[in-house]
């Protein structure tokens, strides 16, 4: 690919689900240890993160020149002035991200960029091939067998939703793209965090006992990193008991966790940042669960009684049976959640 493209740094990175993140899976021109360590944003701001999410190639000319990107720091540390991310489509939605950077400035051509998606989409066939080859020799037993067939449904499934959400974040962006006017950008902002907070909680989906399933500590972590990359200065520290809630259930928690954190990172610290930290706690009363997110803010100064936020939160809680607490003060701010643990 480097020597095609006659471009020193190329890299294949891979999607995370547990933490909501891409990692260099593969790559040449980079520093020495990065390979498979360095980690880079999958939100909307992030290049390659846009690629994924919308599954669209992504062309920078000049990282100087663009807004709405947030430029890694791997890519400064290399001097890397333009680059081009593509998708790596697997079963229908995006696996990973194919990017070349170059340090000096370039204008990626259209045909530059089809033959990138053709790379792409050899990597994806053989991501394919290697899976189906393990899945063949895990078949062992016709239970295996079975077994197998229902975890490739269920994937397929996944894939399909995936591929879904990917379908409508690509919609957000384009519109985002017809409109000048800051206000529509952030509207339209909150609303693909949003969608990005549902797609990543069916990434945590599992099948137990012929149910669908989820790991709610991590998706919460995986959430609170995907917000955390998106915040200047904020640090999201998340403690979390092991509880397994239905998607139907967890979505709309995941859902006033986005809402709470989110609202933290823009409207309770100053130029410094701080610090929001994350509680799950189960055993509460009776079967019962509490979500609490705090921060160490300035509080909420002179609240509005119908803000949309804490009406959502609360119209979130409603949902799952829950009951919703707020506490603030110039010490900071504190939304908790009780709510019944029902799979």
């Amino acid at each position: 690919m480097a020597r095609a493209v006659e471009i020193d740094h190329v890299k294949v990175l891979r999607y995370r689900r547990k933490t909501a993140d891409l990692i260099m899976a593969a790559g040449t021109g980079w520093r020495e240890g990065l390979v498979r360590t360095a980690i880079f944003s999958a939100d909307m701001r992030s290049p390659p993160g846009r690629a994924f999410q919308t599954g669209e190639p992504v062309s920078i000319p000049h990282t100087a020149k663009v807004s709405g990107f947030v430029i890694s720091d791997v890519l400064k540390d290399h001097g890397v002035i333009s680059l081009v991310n593509v998708p790596i489509l697997f079963n229908g939605a995006a696996w990973g991200v194919l990017e070349v950077d170059s340090p000096s400035p370039r204008d990626f051509a259209q045909d530059t960029i089809d033959f990138l998606m053709a790379a792409a989409a050899i990597i994806a066939s053989a991501l394919h091939r290697d899976s189906s080859e393990r899945g063949e020799v895990s078949a062992v037993t016709r239970a295996a067998v079975e077994a197998q067939q229902r975890e490739l449904l269920f994937n397929e499934l996944q894939h399909r939703v995936k591929n879904g959400f990917q379908i409508i974040l690509a919609s957000v962006a384009l519109q985002k793209r017809r409109f000048e006017n800051p206000e529509v950008h952030r509207v339209l902002d909150h609303v693909a965090n949003r969608i990005m907070a549902i797609s990543l909680a069916h990434d945590q989906l599992a099948i137990r006992q012929n149910m669908q399933v989820a790991d709610v500590a991590a998706y919460l972590r995986a959430l609170c990193s995907s917000i955390e990359q998106q915040a200047d200065n904020v640090a999201i520290e998340v403690d979390a008991d092991e509880i397994e809630l239905s998607i139907d259930r967890m979505v709309p928690l995941g859902l006033i966790l986005n809402e709470a954190a989110t609202n933290s990172v823009k409207h309770a610290f100053g130029d410094d940042g701080g610090r929001i930290t994350v509680t799950l706690r189960a055993g509460i009363g009776y079967g019962e669960a509490r979500l609490t997110v705090a921060d160490n803010g300035q509080g909420i100064r002179n609240p509005r009684p119908g803000g949309s936020g804490l009406n959502l939160i609360g119209q979130l809680a409603r949902q799952i049976g829950g009951d919703v607490t707020r506490e603030s003060s110039e010490h900071g701010t504190l939304i908790s959640v009780v709510f019944p643990i029902i799979s």
